[in-house]
């Protein structure tokens, strides 16, 4: 061939081959030039480029080598001489970004030179903003190989033809070098890009490999911007990794700038060599027989076999898996948001966003959980995409599992998430119609919709309507917030507080800042009632049981204050002005007026008083007010100087955050006072429930209240200061509480977390369930305040536009949006189940309770009365109210008429902790003390006399308790009644809570929904003074009146009233204590009156008890009956505790002897027995809790 014939040829060939990588470039070739023909071209291509990467590929063959300043040869335009190309002037000339391939020997001196070019610059106008890469085939003292083995230009054909060079070099050194032709290489079918070809297949696994080298060999950031940035690039860099490989056997080291670890001894290049001899081995027939079929290596299943090993027992603190960038799939990025960094690393975003365009239906739901992964994560612009479009589809499906829509949802709610594009962008192919759509579909006649997808539809709506007017006028007139307002009944809190939260969104606040000029006047009759129902129903979730829904409430209030607060501040005021035969005003509260002056109250309003000169504002009957909720609470809100998570010091800064508010509203920053009026009977109602709330038994709860209260101008009156400043566990949740923020459910997803605990041996306890197993709500109290802003929320900060800025920041956000996304940041393909050692410690606690139980059916109970094991002085000021002893710790909890609570271990005799049950200066004592979730790791449930129940978690460990849920159990009380006298108790078969006293209802709640489920009227005018609950009946328990009246229920049944008795008396005798008898007898109780009788009563002869006993005269305090030994214990006020079988006869006493030896009592104010043991600890007015044991047997 002629020598101009031959170098067009290699120009021609070069161009060819670097068009497979980058089809759509412009390519030029220059051959044999001289300096101004590469200065033209350089600056033409640049000028074409314009800000792309330019390509100068330069072939050295045939000249002398670069000269040690770095210089390259060219021609003169004779071509009689070599004239020297300085860097500098090509580098000048092409500018940048670029790439520069020099194939040559001793090409190393041109990156030399070009590397001290960079760092010249670099020193003398400070840091490069160059962005330029060089390709270079050997360093500086090498020569390029001459040998028959390699072509000439081995460098160029690594570069651009990486397939068949891999194979020559492997066959001469495979066991296919005698067998093969060398020249079927050229001969390979198929196309690069079909992988069901052999040549495709070879390039997949040839990528794959490769990738995987860079992946585990490279810096992340450096691997982002060689093999993830640029197409080009990182075909090059690919195939740079080969010649490394293969020119290093020839002695040559090709090098690159950026400069590479070495990668040429990497174990998955024999991955590679393998697979390539696979497919090698069919390459003469598939040559000889195009119609051969071809077999597929097997190198993509044996990676994914060594990636599922890794699944199986991998983790974040291990080793990434290598196989990674071949085999990625949904099971990695399932384990945490550290695997989802790791997944984008490796350069998974650009083929998802890709593959949004996809309609493969197995490929739609796999591509949604990942986005899923992604968005959770962080937060992605999939508007620009069209992205929105395919998530709105795949909701709409009725294909997909409701699961999965769930996670489109999600998906969605991220895109419109503070964005306003994303929310005009989903409003155009209605997004709110295909929403509304399922949740119509959600009637309770069919089967119960998937409450994560309901969860996830009510935040989407609620950030798709968020301070967005267009789409606020389209939810109303679609009717969405009647659509919403019967999801306030679903069972799931998340589900509840989610529709609230759509509800509060749609309320218009005046954020929008694309009005268009639309002002209050233009609201019309109909958004107006919109309004006034969304208020409504926001109103009947303020006794909601669980504080994630009350905390939302709030939220939503705040927003409807922050439209009406001229309104609402004047019904304020009206409640406030002293009234003259009247106790109705604002509990604790002052009213901040227009003038200077404050009106002060001097009375609370008690639960249920309406007065008549009031009576024509409030409009209250008592439906509307066990639907809406408290009118107030017996205890007046606490001084604390907390305002919206964020502890404050002193009293100055406590008022700061309303003032400013005030001051603003004065100054005209909340200009919504021109906002049409609605009813005045809803204002009251609403500032009635913001009251309520803001005496919320949930610190949380109440904070958010004095939020909603500051911004209608009412403050608080320091009247006295909490208890303590900062009370361990419990104020510092932002921090405490950190690892715990987010969770789905108090009780376990999968089935509720009840797990049957087998009591096979009667007359015993039957199965009772495991609640609470997990805590997986223990934050739906204190979740953490701060999530908005936090970075480990999961989310991106929203982006807010400047309007409202300085007004949104008065209104408390809302958290149930950043709280909920955490659930898609932990596993979903994997159920949560008990660990074995949870497991294992259960089972061994039921066989120590089967034992204990066998004994105490046989026990004779002989020494209980003189064998005190432990004394201990709790030192509480006003006496021991409750005592509890724990059933496998040698542990009694204490509490006091101040709401103290005390946790004493009688063996070593050391106290373990004390802490408040609340901040709140007025305590109403507490009632009631009852372990949940005996058999695990237990939570105490603190019954106030004021109805409030409280849960706590770690109260065992000094200053680490944690309060898990606080609720008001008593709603309201009998007119002229100023305390509740609540009565409570806890039934684990059930999973409910039963509450009474000085009201005429009985109410039953479920822990497990946080929702009160029943209300049973009472028949009689009397009050419920004792509740028990039956250990062996779920749904059973009994009543003790005030009027000496016990009655049996039941709420399985419909009446719910089982059977009613009133033991034989001369008089009435109030009903001190009341329980089950041991054993499986349905309907025998034990009664005890003030007057000192003690009745045995068989429900189903309801004419007259069976047994009565003289056990005290007139000085009954406390009662107790053993849960299975046949044993009664009652409590005198005169210093007296007695012991009875259930036949009457009496066993023993222990009574107050004042000699130096005997044991003293005080007067006896409440008694507890062991669950499972012959002990029983009796609490005393004189703060001294004793410990009576029939025989010593250790603890386990």
């Amino acid at each position: 061939m002629a020598p101009q014939k031959a170098i067009e040829t290699i120009g021609r060939t070069l161009t060819q081959q670097y068009e497979r990588w980058q089809p759509k470039a412009r390519y030029k070739i220059s051959l044999d030039p001289t300096i101004d023909e590469v200065k033209k071209l350089c600056t033409t291509c640049r000028k074409y480029a314009k800000s792309e990467r330019v390509l100068f590929h330069y072939n050295g063959h045939g000249v002398p080598k670069p000269t040690p300043n770095g210089e390259i040869w060219l021609y003169n335009k004779s071509y009689t001489q070599y004239i020297p190309l300085p860097i500098i002037d090509l580098d000048s000339w092409l500018q940048t970004p670029s790439i520069y391939v020099f194939d040559c020997s001793a090409a190393g001196l041109i990156v030399n030179a070009f590397i001290a070019l960079q760092d010249y610059g670099t020193s003398s106008s400070g840091p490069s903003t160059r962005d330029c890469i060089l390709l270079a085939s050997c360093e500086a003292h090498e020569t390029l190989p001459q040998s028959v083995e390699f072509p000439a230009d081995v460098f160029t054909s690594c570069l651009t033809t990486p397939i068949k060079m891999a194979l020559r070099w492997f066959c001469t050194r495979s066991l296919l070098h005698e067998s093969l032709d060398y020249s079927l290489i050229d001969q390979i079918p198929g196309r690069q890009t079909d992988r069901k070809t052999l040549l495709g297949e070879l390039n997949w696994i040839f990528t794959a490999v490769t990738d995987t080298i860079a992946w585990n060999v490279l810096p992340h950031d450096l691997f982002q911007r060689l093999f993830r940035q640029d197409l080009l690039v990182a075909s090059l860099f690919r195939n740079f990794l080969l010649a490394e490989r293969i020119m290093r056997s020839a002695n040559c080291s090709p090098i690159s700038y950026p400069m590479l670890p070495p990668t040429h001894q990497h174990h998955m290049w024999d991955a590679w060599d393998m697979a390539a001899e696979i497919c090698l081995s069919q390459l003469p027939t598939l040559v000889e027989d195009p119609n051969a079929e071809f077999l597929p290596s097997p190198f993509f299943t044996e990676q994914l076999t060594a990636f599922e090993l890794w699944l199986d027992h991998g983790s974040d603190y291990k080793k990434p898996p290598e196989q990674l960038p071949i085999v990625l799939q949904d099971g990695f990025l399932d384990m945490g948001p550290w695997a989802v960094d790791l997944a984008l690393s490796v350069g998974i975003f650009p083929y998802v966003l890709k593959l949004l365009q996809t309609t493969t239906p197995e490929l739609q739901q796999i591509l949604v959980f990942i986005w899923t992964k992604i968005l959770a994560l962080d937060k992605v612009d999939l508007v620009k995409d069209r992205g929105h479009t395919y998530f709105i589809r795949f909701l709409d499906s009725v294909e997909a599992y409701p699961e999965q829509r769930a996670m489109a949802a999600f998906v969605l709610a991220v895109i419109v998430d503070g964005n306003r594009h994303g929310q005009e962008a989903c409003i155009e192919v209605g997004l709110i119609d295909v929403c509304l759509k399922h949740l119509q579909g959600s009637s309770p006649n069919e089967a119960q919709t998937e409450p994560l997808f309901l969860q996830w539809i009510c935040l989407c709506l609620g950030k798709l309507w968020e301070d967005f007017l267009e789409a606020q006028m389209i939810g109303l007139q679609a009717d969405s917030h009647a659509i919403l307002a019967p999801l306030l009944s679903e069972p799931q809190p998340e589900v509840r507080a989610a529709a609230i939260f759509a509800l509060g969104t749609l309320l218009d606040v005046g954020f929008d800042s694309s009005r268009d000029g639309l002002g209050d006047e233009d609201y019309d009759d109909e958004k107006i009632r919109a309004e006034a129902d969304i208020i409504k129903t926001l109103l009947t979730a303020v006794s909601d049981g669980s504080p994630l829904v009350r905390a939302e409430v709030a939220v939503a209030l705040s927003r409807f204050a922050f439209g009406h607060n001229k309104h609402l501040k004047s019904v304020a005021i009206a409640y406030s002005k002293p009234q003259s035969n009247s106790l109705c005003s604002l509990p604790s509260f002052v009213v901040k007026g227009s003038g200077s002056g404050y009106t002060t109250p001097t009375h609370y309003m008690p639960h249920g008083s309406i007065v008549p000169s009031v009576a024509p504002l409030l409009r209250v009957d008592s439906q509307t007010m066990a639907r809406d909720g408290r009118v107030s609470t017996s205890s007046p809100l606490a001084t604390s100087g907390i305002m919206h998570g964020s502890p404050l010091s002193d009293d100055s800064s406590q008022h700061s955050d309303s003032g400013a508010l005030n001051d603003c509203v004065s100054h005209g920053v909340i200009n919504h006072a021109t906002r049409r009026p609605l009813d005045n009977a809803l204002y009251s109602q609403c500032v009635l429930a913001m009251c309520t709330l803001a005496k919320d038994p949930s610190p949380r709860v109440s904070r958010l209240g004095r939020r909603v209260l500051s911004i209608i101008g009412i403050e608080q009156v320091v009247a006295k200061s909490v208890k303590s400043s900062s009370r361990p566990g419990e104020s510092t949740t932002a921090t405490s509480l950190a690892g715990l923020g987010r969770s789905s459910s108090w009780f376990e997803l999968n089935g509720g977390g009840r797990l049957p605990l087998a009591f096979r041996t009667p007359p015993v306890s039957p199965p009772r369930p495991s609640y609470l197993t997990g805590m997986r709500r223990v934050c739906s109290l204190e979740f953490r305040p701060h999530l908005m802003n936090s970075p480990d929320s999961g989310l991106a900060d929203p982006l807010l536009g400047s309007a409202g800025v300085s007004e949104r920041s008065f209104l408390p956000q809302s958290t149930i949006y950043s709280w909920s996304c955490g659930h898609f940041s932990k596993p979903l393909l994997t159920a949560m189940d008990d660990s074995e050692d949870i497991i294992a410690r259960r089972e061994e606690r039921e066989k120590v309770a089967l034992d204990h139980i066998v004994k105490c059916q046989h026990s004779s109970v002989s020494e209980l009365q003189k064998n005190q094991i432990a004394s201990w002085d709790t030192k509480f000021e006003t006496g021991t109210k409750t005592a509890l002893l724990q059933p496998f710790s040698p542990v009694v909890i204490a509490s006091d008429e101040n709401e103290r609570i005390r946790v004493w271990n009688y063996e070593e005799a050391t106290q373990l902790n004390s802490f408040d049950n609340h901040d709140y200066p007025d305590n109403r004592g507490v009632s009631k003390l009852c372990l949940v979730n005996e058999l695990d790791e237990n939570l105490l449930l603190v019954g106030s006399n004021d109805g409030n129940i409280r849960i706590w978690r770690d109260y065992t460990s000094r200053g680490q308790q944690k309060l898990v849920t606080a609720f008001a159990s008593i709603q309201g009380h009998r007119p002229g009644v100023r305390s509740v006298n609540a009565v409570v108790d806890w039934q684990q078969q059930s999973g409910y809570l039963f509450a009474s006293g000085e009201i005429s209802s009985i109410m039953a709640w479920d822990l497990d929904k946080e929702q009160l489920v029943n209300t049973i009227p009472l028949e009689s005018d009397s009050s419920i003074s004792a509740l028990a609950v039956s250990q062996v009946h779920g749904g059973q328990f009994a009543a003790g009146f005030v009027d000496g009246y016990v009655r049996l229920y039941d709420i399985r049944t419909p009446e719910m009233l089982v059977c009613a008795t009133r033991p034989p008396s001369q008089q009435v005798e109030r009903i001190v204590g009341i329980s089950f008898q041991p054993g499986l007898e349905p309907a025998k109780l034990v009664s005890a009156s003030k007057a000192g009788k003690i009745h045995c009563i068989d429900m189903r002869l309801t004419k007259d008890a069976y047994l009565a006993i003289d056990a005290h005269r007139g000085s009954l305090t406390a009662v107790a009956v053993h849960r299975h030994a046949p044993l009664i214990a009652s409590g005198s006020a005169k210093q007296l505790i007695k012991f009875f079988n259930l036949e009457g006869h009496p066993l023993g006493t222990i009574r107050y002897y004042p000699t130096f030896m005997a044991q003293k009592i005080g007067a006896v104010s409440c008694l507890n027995f062991h669950p499972y043991q012959v002990m029983l600890a009796a609490g005393a007015a004189d703060a001294c809790v004793s410990i009576y044991a029939d025989e010593v047997s250790p603890s386990k």
